[in-house]
């Protein structure tokens, strides 16, 4: 009897599937297979997430579409704290999200997009505020 021969390119049956195509759920649960010892808990607190959604996420019972860019690049962080290789690229695409520009663009994106949320009398309050930190750093 014969063996099945493999090709040059094939994937053998001893191989790592390709982890292309990965969504979150799949991507955190090989990232979690690199820290020994780690938990899905020790992650949430990690990436100060709560444990709840983290779960959710993790069983599919939570969509991945409104995660904050902050909290992904948390995520990423705390995997790389425990010595695991993940880039922000990855963690985007696992989302199913573009991969921003700067961080410094969606930073400002989301404070735009929650003064605009305020009442006015909160929005001009956000704005005295502002120029008053920016009063304080250029005195620095």
């Amino acid at each position: 009897m014969t063996s099945h021969q493999n090709h040059p390119g094939e994937q053998g049956p001893a191989e790592d599937p390709p982890h292309r195509g990965e969504d979150l759920a799949a991507l955190l649960q090989r990232l979690l297979g690199g820290a020994p010892g780690k938990t899905q808990k020790d992650l949430a607190t990690a990436a100060r997430i709560s444990y709840p959604t983290l779960n959710a996420w993790m069983n599919r019972t939570r969509g991945t579409s409104r995660i904050e860019a902050d909290t992904i690049r948390a995520l990423v962080a705390a995997f790389r704290g425990w010595g695991v290789t993940v880039t922000p690229a990855e963690m985007f695409t696992a989302v199913g999200r573009p991969i921003p520009g700067r961080a410094d663009q969606e930073r400002e994106a989301r404070l735009l997009r929650l003064y605009r949320q305020l009442p006015d009398e909160q929005q001009r309050a956000v704005v005295k505020y502002a120029e008053a930190m920016t009063a304080i750093a250029h005195a620095s």
